[in-house]
């Protein structure tokens, strides 16, 4: 349940939304309502029939074959490469408050910055590689601290627009997207990335003492706890700043020192600092560590290098996949000290790992309505007895995700140059993602060429009218 919470609330994610204005909120009940209950209906239907590890990886493999549970797996993968250096430079960006005054300056110092965040990243790892029984410890404490920042901050934000009021005239209209907000929408997307997770605990399905039980229980107390969590947090931050006053980096520390300033509680801004650093070193923590299991299985199926599927022989950990997300990490943090802005950088690097975050989902949501139109609910070990409420939920999930992934190309308020954006973000997605064809090809035809050098046959991917794996041991 834990592990599902930090990997949902992101509250680095808010202020970005909350950049859009109190337009917003809709989209947020509207996420809620059309990708968010499929998605928590989608992970307890599959949890329940492929227990394994593997996740949506499994799924998508399941469902689709091969190639696209490769795409799928490779996707939930790659992104983090992307979304774990945004989260790091949102945890240094944070924890220069916990000093006061005299460290703020730290933030703006590259060096600081970069030894910061690495020394962070391989810290985690280093939890990580001793297995679950340490790691969950960090995931533990930052959904803990997701928690009490959040809560702490919508109390507080409560009490200071008592005592002040709103920082400008709300009016019921202002919550909801107009057609002149167009920009607005490019929010939905975003806020889809941040509300999945759900998913996450499955893809150590192994690992999971009793994931019949376990999973559809966590599902529901981390997806309404979230879901509640993120639409007040949002709300509060723009009854507390002016939209166009929302940093999207720092936004909910400059809602939280200007709250507590206006009840004379200046104190809690450093505390708070301390504890929402901590809520972001376990987001990074539990999305590097879920989805380094991706390649630790897609080793095991050999379309990646067999050495993913290494596990440490004291800890039983995938220590290959985790070092090799650590080096890609590490890659991406030294490449975003470019000549783009800090904002624009940041933004780039989500909106890339938003769109290819979202990819797995349009394989888990048309899964799923696949399923549902060719079996019979509830059999072969599924939770659900309705097959409609399968079918809907695919439908409802997978035309939100398509839509949410189209919305993340139109450029929001803060981006200065909307040709480079758009130039980076569609090339990102494209190198990324068409990098995962040309391995899988190059993975599969090596195998067959090498099967039928040992005398297994020809290289034609059909034998004796059976297919030919050319991954097995046989």
């Amino acid at each position: 349940m834990l592990l599902n919470i930090v990997a949902i609330t992101n509250l680095n994610l808010v202020p970005v939304v909350a950049a859009g204005g109190l337009g917003t909120a809709s989209l947020w009940v509207v996420a809620l309502l059309f990708f968010f209950v499929p998605q928590a209906i989608a992970v307890t239907e599959f949890s329940a029939r492929y227990p394994e590890e593997g996740g949506i990886y499994l799924w998508s493999k399941k469902q689709f074959g091969d190639f696209h549970g490769f795409l799928s797996g490779w996707c939930y993968w790659i992104n983090n490469v992307c979304y774990i250096p945004t989260l790091l430079f949102y945890l240094v960006g944070i924890s220069v408050y916990v000093g006061g005054a005299r460290t703020l300056r730290l933030g703006d110092q590259p060096w600081f910055v970069f030894v910061f965040a690495v020394g962070s990243l391989w810290l985690m790892i280093a939890l990580n590689l001793r297995g679950l029984g340490t790691g969950k410890w960090v995931h533990n404490l930052g959904g803990a601290g997701a928690w009490i920042v959040a809560t702490t901050f919508i109390l507080v934000g409560g009490w200071a627009l008592l005592s002040h009021g709103s920082a400008e005239a709300i009016t019921w209209k202002q919550f909801f997207v107009g057609r002149s907000d167009w920009k607005s929408l490019s929010a939905f997307g975003t806020i889809c990335f941040g509300l999945v997770g759900l998913e996450l605990a499955s893809v150590m399905g192994d690992e999971i003492r009793n994931p019949k039980q376990d999973v559809p229980r966590a599902v529901v107390v981390a997806g309404v706890a979230s879901g509640a969590l993120y639409l007040a947090s949002t709300v509060i931050l723009l009854m507390t700043i002016p939209h166009q006053e929302v940093g999207v980096i720092q936004g909910v520390l400059q809602a939280i020192s200007r709250m507590a300033g206006g009840v004379h509680q200046s104190w809690m801004t450093p505390v708070l600092a301390l504890i929402l650093a901590s809520s972001i070193a376990g987001t990074a923590s539990a999305w590097l560590v879920g989805s380094a299991r991706i390649p630790f299985v897609a080793g095991l199926d050999r379309y990646l290098p067999a050495a993913f599927g290494k596990m440490h022989e004291r800890w039983q950990t995938p220590y290959v996949a985790l070092a090799v997300q650590g080096i890609l990490s590490t890659a991406m943090v030294a490449l975003s000290f470019s000549r783009a802005g800090v904002k624009e950088a940041y933004l780039t690097l989500l909106n890339v790992a938003v769109i290819i975050q979202l990819v797995p989902f349009l394989y888990l949501y048309a899964g799923l309505a696949k399923m549902a139109w060719r079996f019979a609910a509830g059999g072969a070990g599924g939770f659900y007895k309705s097959r409609w409420l399968l079918l809907s939920a695919g439908i409802s999930g997978f035309l939100s995700t398509a839509a949410a992934m189209t919305l993340a190309l139109i450029p929001s308020r803060d981006i200065q140059n909307v040709f480079l954006y758009e130039f980076k973000t569609l090339l990102g997605c494209f190198l990324l993602i068409g990098s995962a064809a040309a391995i899988f090809r190059w993975r599969t035809r090596s195998a067959r060429i090498t099967v039928a050098a040992r005398g297994g046959g020809s290289a034609n991917p059909t034998a004796q009218g059976k297919p030919l794996d050319p991954f097995s041991e046989e």
